[in-house]
């Protein structure tokens, strides 16, 4: 895998973590902090695509579905915005 992390994964104080390139590392991460912990495409809580304990199942149970979703939303944002904002 080239090119730089594009995810941000903060814990349930929202304290930033560090960054992946791999959703499914995040949907990992973020499930082992559980309820609260996010990830993020971009610094700005604006930019969450993924809240552990507010979504429709848990990291936990699936990380390829988990990250599947932070994809989709991904897709959302850069269509959205006309343009893929990572730096």
């Amino acid at each position: 895998m080239s090119g730089s992390p594009i995810l941000k994964v903060y814990n349930t104080q929202g304290e930033y973590i560090g960054c992946l390139k791999s959703g499914e590392d995040a949907a990992c991460i973020c499930a082992s902090y559980g309820s609260g912990a996010s990830v993020r495409y971009g610094h700005k809580k604006s930019d969450t695509i993924w809240r552990e304990g507010a979504e429709e199942f848990s990291a936990g149970e699936s990380y390829d579905r988990a990250a599947q979703v932070m994809n989709d939303r991904i897709r959302a944002m850069i269509s959205k915005d006309g343009k893929d904002a990572r730096p």
